[in-house]
């Protein structure tokens, strides 16, 4: 399992956002309070931004844990955006290492991540993966489930879903294969699409800002659980569930 979390406001650093917090993520690496599987997050990290004016997201990943990167806090204090996902990972027992099965994972403009498992990946999902051409399967970032995960959601967009449609039916064809957690979040630099199955999910909105997490980083009153399901949250429209 992982702990994640998106952002959409106001640019803020990095430092601000995954660091400063009294329970932020860099905090919840090695002191999850609501993670259910699994202890620590130590197995890589990531962090996905957009810069202004430009539509591909820059990208920062390590393969060890975030608190072990002496340069990760000089990035982190300098660098500002107003759409940020980032993630620490606790790896599924006998999937990939290295920075490349680290969230997230990106593409044509998206940032993506996954906190869950697919039982008994990659047989499990021997139904789906006819589905995909050879290509997208020989072009996976990592041998991982959620790097499988992303290639279903990307051939999704390719067919003409939208962001929140290509979730759900993702959602719903791999559920329907394996046991599975699917919690996601997926991003552009307006637009955040979560989908809650099987683990936690809360967010936090005012002032202009959204902040979606698997577990608060601050004793703020504004935090709500976010039920099962796919929700959206956009710099123009207020959250919607389905």
């Amino acid at each position: 399992m992982c702990r994640h979390l998106a952002y959409l406001g106001p640019p803020k650093s990095l430092q601000e956002l995954l660091i400063d917090p009294p329970h932020s993520l860099f905090r919840q690496s090695w002191e999850p309070a609501r993670q259910t599987h699994g202890v620590v997050n130590a197995d890589g990290f990531g962090v996905g931004w957009f810069a202004e004016g430009d539509p591909v997201p820059a990208r920062y990943r390590q393969a060890g844990p975030i608190w072990a990167d002496p340069s990760f806090p000089d990035v982190a204090r300098v660098t500002r955006s107003s759409a940020v996902l980032a993630a620490v990972r606790d790896a599924t027992t006998g999937s990939a290492t290295g920075a490349e099965a680290a969230a997230p994972y990106r593409g044509e403009g998206w940032l993506f991540s996954h906190n869950g498992s697919i039982s008994g990946y990659p047989g499990s999902m021997a139904k789906l993966a006819e589905t995909l051409p050879a290509v997208d399967l020989l072009d996976l970032e990592s041998r991982t489930d959620s790097a499988f995960v992303w290639a279903l959601i990307r051939s999704r967009f390719r067919q003409g879903a939208a962001m929140a449609e290509a979730v759900a039916s993702v959602v719903a064809d791999v559920a329907a294969l394996a046991d599975s957690r699917l919690n996601l979040l997926l991003m552009n630099d307006t637009t955040i699409v979560a989908s809650v199955f099987g683990d936690t999910l809360t967010a936090r909105s005012g002032g202009g800002f959204t902040v979606v997490a698997s577990e608060p980083d601050d004793d703020s009153p504004g935090w709500a659980d976010v039920a099962d399901g796919v929700h959206t949250w956009s710099t123009h429209t207020s959250v919607e569930g389905r």
